[in-house]
């Protein structure tokens, strides 16, 4: 596959992280190409702070190096990606600041560019969080992919900081033009949010959860891991618990609270969802230990250390449907979990993920069921 893109500052060799030779995703795309073109066709004023929002693999902060860019992202892969990919391209350590989502944003800013995120909520709370930042002479330039860019996402550009428009869609792909409004009122943003988990889901009944935007079901309990809750082990023996693709923390809290000599790792790689998770569980004054890691999955927990991983492994990488990560977290739990630890998981029944723990664990026995989901057990023979 063509990993090498072409921009008008030249040709990037760039990667994914991890890096897989088997997977058949590129690190950049057509929104990626669209924005960098414009940049240098248009003869866009690039001085001063330059902010990238979104980058998915640092396609753009690479393409743009010379110009010392901030990258703001949520992702913990993604910052891994841009350091490889930097180095890759002979960058010197340092060209480019790399911020998270969680980070105080820079004091002003004189070009914003937004790859449009999944997540409109991120979106908002990202762009209310620059908008102090902005001035009327902000170039502000937004991309995503047609299907990316809907009526919505514009609203929001306007909202928060000023007049809005579009280009036209070429390979796919649209820009967004802003010119900020110094002026405009803006109401504050609602994250974090919290609400109140109702009864009936086991041990977190009527605990609180909070999320940071952006997190899956920042609103509301989703009724897959409202699922899981209702089927959580039980009985006291798994010391140390891992919460492996924690989002809000919900599900590791539940353990905690049904067995306060736990402990309990929560492992996420957005900084949004660890935030959250930290959020949640010290929310409801938990008495046992936990450690709250934003990381590459299980990378970097001794084998054989751990009880119990629980996991409700995502199946999207961005907009394309891959199970990748599944894999890779179902062979990270097994390195990490001692003989007779167990992985529990909840996903979709179209995802077979029996197979997948069968042919790792060799064994996959079916906890419970409804027509949409199933939970798994796998144990470490």
């Amino acid at each position: 596959m063509n990993d090498r893109m072409t921009t008008p500052w030249g040709e990037l060799a760039l990667t994914r992280f991890p890096e897989d030779p088997r997977d058949r995703l590129r690190a950049w795309d057509a929104s990626d190409a669209y924005l960098l073109r414009h940049l240098a066709d248009e003869k866009v004023p690039l001085s001063g702070t330059v902010v990238v929002v979104g980058d998915r693999w640092g396609a753009l902060v690479c393409a743009l190096a010379e110009l010392r860019p901030v990258q703001i992202t949520d992702s913990f892969l993604t910052q891994e990606a841009t350091r490889a990919n930097l180095a890759r391209a002979g960058v010197e350590t340092g060209a480019v600041r790399l911020l998270t989502t969680q980070d105080p944003p820079p004091a002003r800013v004189d070009v914003l560019l937004v790859r449009v995120p999944k997540s409109l909520a991120l979106l908002e709370d990202q762009l209310l969080r620059l908008a102090p930042a902005v001035h009327e002479g902000t170039v502000v330039v937004g991309t995503g992919m047609v299907k990316e860019i809907h009526t919505s996402t514009l609203q929001l550009f306007e909202r928060i900081l000023g007049p809005t428009r579009t280009s036209l869609a070429e390979k796919k792909a649209r820009l967004i033009f802003c010119t900020p409004d110094p002026a405009l009122e803006r109401a504050a943003g609602p994250w974090p949010y919290s609400y109140t988990l109702p009864d009936g889901i086991g041990p977190v009944s009527g605990c609180t959860v909070v999320n940071h935007a952006g997190v899956f079901c920042a609103d509301r309990l989703d009724i897959g891991t409202r699922f899981f809750l209702g089927h959580l082990p039980t009985g006291g023996e798994f010391r140390r618990v891992v919460d492996l693709g924690c989002g809000n923390g919900v599900v590791g809290t539940a353990m905690a609270v049904a067995d306060p000599d736990c402990e309990v790792l929560f492992v996420d790689e957005s900084f949004q969802a660890v935030a959250s998770a930290e959020a949640t569980y010290k929310a409801n004054g938990v008495p046992g230990h936990a450690e709250f890691r934003v990381g590459d999955g299980l990378a970097g927990v001794p084998a054989g250390s751990v009880d119990l991983v629980l996991s409700n492994p995502p199946f999207h990488s961005h907009q394309a449907t891959t199970d990748t990560t599944a894999w890779r977290m179902f062979t990270g739990a097994k390195r990490v979990l001692r003989p007779g630890g167990e992985l529990w998981v909840i996903g979709n029944r179209h995802l077979g993920y029996h197979v997948k723990l069968r042919r790792l664990f060799g064994n996959s026995r079916l906890v419970a069921s409804d027509p949409k989901f199933v939970v798994l057990k796998a144990v470490k023979r």
